[in-house]
């Protein structure tokens, strides 16, 4: 693979993860203000989540915030936040979380969580596997 076609894997890598992390970001919101989602996050124990994990969902969509800038940071597509030595360490601590997201939701007690977000998570670890490899 060319340096070339490996810096435009990566932004693509970037920009479907983005896409990713921006539909779990209205997914939470739609938690947050009461949709009734809820058996697919969370352990799916709610249809309409309590206040308590309504704020988790709010501290989701931020922390999806950082993520998706971060990817793109990665790959030259968005600027840095102060220094850009970190980038490389996170995207493999993002592999990581994802990683471990699809495990946890993979064992989630309910069925629409398993078979919706488990792919999520699998498809995001993989993308930030390839940021993190390039």
């Amino acid at each position: 693979m060319t340096k070339g076609s490996a810096v435009e894997l990566n932004q693509v890598a970037a920009v479907l993860a983005c896409a990713l992390l921006a539909g779990l970001a209205v997914f939470q919101l739609l938690l947050i203000f009461g949709a009734p989602l809820g058996r697919l996050a969370w352990g799916g124990q709610h249809t309409i989540l309590p206040s308590r994990l309504r704020m988790g969902s709010a501290a989701s969509v931020l922390l999806y915030l950082l993520f998706g800038h971060a990817a793109l940071a990665r790959t030259g597509l968005a600027p840095a936040l102060g220094s850009d030595a970190w980038y490389p360490a996170f995207t493999w601590i993002l592999t990581a979380y994802f990683t471990l997201g699809v495990l946890m939701n993979g064992i989630s007690r309910s069925k629409p969580e398993r078979l919706v977000m488990t792919p999520v998570a699998l498809l995001l670890a993989l993308l930030f596997l390839v940021l993190s490899t390039g």
